[in-house]
């Protein structure tokens, strides 16, 4: 665009001088300073130069751009969902209590559960594993085992069907807790732990025969960063599977005024157009494979490092150190890097603005005429003051 400005202006210059004082050599040096004076280059290194500084400066912060698209969108977000599990906590399960019906002992039904879950990749699988392990239980054989999507586990054990869960597989089984393993479940979640129950199948039905509060570590930089985030004036929400009242419990100790509980691993990304719905802008934090298609719904997907490859995929920016408070410096970054490149696209159209017209010798009648070296020189200075300014943007500390 620069350029056919410049051819423009220097037609007109050539024409007007050659009307005011003939064609001669004055013409030709006026014409030639508005050729030389023109710097596109200035225009066309705005913005590619911050760009390249701003994903340099993101990997050295933990940052790992993958869509360019996803950061610049980033300054625009009203409002931003962590899933709870691995992000806004550790993800480090461990059996903390268990409560079984009188017919079998705490050993017994660890070790069945903790086999029931050997072929399960989620983190509540992993924790009773750990703790069976911790226990040195010998495991029982199990057959048939089956991934229930959003729900638990399904398996075979002596003959009979055993399922391990939270609330939405006894829901799904259409069955209730008795009364002493409701009162566990209670208490647990009024300390902010999450409970799994096994679950056997009988010839009059199925039942509850055990219940597991596991707790899971809140990350020491999570109230940090969801205070940040407040002081930004970005909205702070949290999207778990477990429920309402572990939810609650979390929400409160990090100051998250809105929750989502006891969402399926398919309804995660219809929370997300619910957002989008009333007009906001929807960042999403995830690490599971459940996570991808709200990493992927949302205005920006945020992976955290150490999760899924699936989740990494499908997020546009990655925490390498899975550190919360690197989303804060997401939305720092992205507003510092827009107004370098605002501030570079005024300097730079500012130039070619004031400098076209002085080199076509608006200001000849007060005896002000710029020579093409001159021109040279401010068509060069130009743009190293926009490679300086790009490379000031290094001085910003997220």
């Amino acid at each position: 665009m620069v350029v056919y400005v410049a051819l423009g202006v220097a037609a007109i210059t050539a024409v007007a001088w050659t009307i005011a004082v003939g064609f001669n050599v004055e013409v030709i040096a006026r014409v030639a300073t508005v050729l030389v004076i023109a710097c596109p280059h200035a225009l066309g290194l705005a913005v590619p130069l911050v760009v390249a500084i701003t994903t340099a400066m993101g990997a050295q912060n933990g940052i790992l751009v993958r869509d360019r698209l996803a950061l610049e969108n980033a300054r625009k977000i009203d409002i931003i969902v962590f899933d709870k599990t691995g992000t806004l906590t550790e993800g480090k399960f461990g059996v903390v209590a268990i409560k079984t019906v009188k017919d079998l002992s705490e050993e017994e039904a660890l070790a069945l559960t903790a086999a029931i879950e050997g072929d399960s990749e989620h983190t509540i699988a992993r924790g009773i594993r750990k703790s069976a392990e911790e226990r040195q239980l010998s495991l029982p054989d199990i057959s048939g085992f089956e991934a229930i999507k959003g729900r638990g586990v399904k398996a075979i054990y002596d003959g009979h069907s055993v399922y391990v869960g939270g609330p939405r597989l006894l829901e799904m089984l259409k069955i209730d807790l008795p009364n002493e393993l409701a009162e566990f479940e209670r208490q647990a979640s009024q300390k902010g732990q999450s409970v799994v129950n096994l679950v056997e199948e009988g010839t009059t039905g199925s039942r509850v025969i055990a219940g597991f509060a596991l707790a899971d570590v809140i990350r020491p930089e999570s109230k940090t960063a969801i205070q940040k985030l407040h002081e930004m004036n970005i909205e702070v929400a949290m999207l778990t599977g477990d429920s309402k009242a572990v939810a609650k419990v979390v929400a409160d100790e990090l100051d998250i005024e809105t929750y989502f509980a006891e969402v399926l691993p398919e309804h995660k990304d219809q929370k997300i157009i619910e957002l989008q719905k009333q007009g906001k802008s929807v960042a999403m934090v995830g690490d599971g494979v459940n996570d991808a298609p709200a990493l992927t719904r949302a205005d920006v997907g945020i992976a955290i490092g150490s999760g899924t490859d699936v989740a990494i995929e499908s997020a546009g920016i990655i925490l390498v150190k899975s550190n919360p408070l690197d989303v804060v410096k997401i939305f720092d970054l992205s507003q510092a890097s827009y107004k370098k490149m605002i501030q570079n696209l005024v300097w730079a159209a500012g130039y070619n603005i004031v400098a076209l017209p002085l080199a076509a010798g608006v200001l000849a009648p007060f005896g002000i005429l710029l020579s093409p070296a001159v021109g040279a020189v401010l068509m060069s200075l130009s743009t190293i003051i926009v490679a300086i300014n790009a490379q000031l943007l290094r001085t910003h500390r997220l």
